[in-house]
């Protein structure tokens, strides 16, 4: 087993851990991290298969955008419902 396909096999494991903390967590907000912790593994992944292209999309769009929106998508409903 090479160190490659080991960082691989880690960040698939920290990915599904990550994962599942989406999923059965009571925070919306530690949601939506995980979610977005989830999108920064997978580019990371991407990135050690040779694929730069991917991996720079899915950091820009699955981590950094994504969780922005759901963020201020987030403070706007609390917003409307404090009115």
């Amino acid at each position: 087993m090479t160190l490659l396909t080991f960082i691989a096999a880690l960040l698939a494991v920290a990915s599904l851990g990550a994962a599942v903390i989406a999923l059965f967590t009571r925070s919306t907000v530690v949601a939506v991290l995980a979610a977005g912790l989830v999108s920064l593994f997978a580019s990371v992944i991407f990135l050690l298969l040779a694929a730069p292209d991917v991996a720079m999309t899915e950091a820009a769009i699955g981590s950094g955008l994504t969780t922005f929106l759901f963020f201020f998508v987030l403070g706007r409903i609390r917003r409307e419902g404090a009115k």
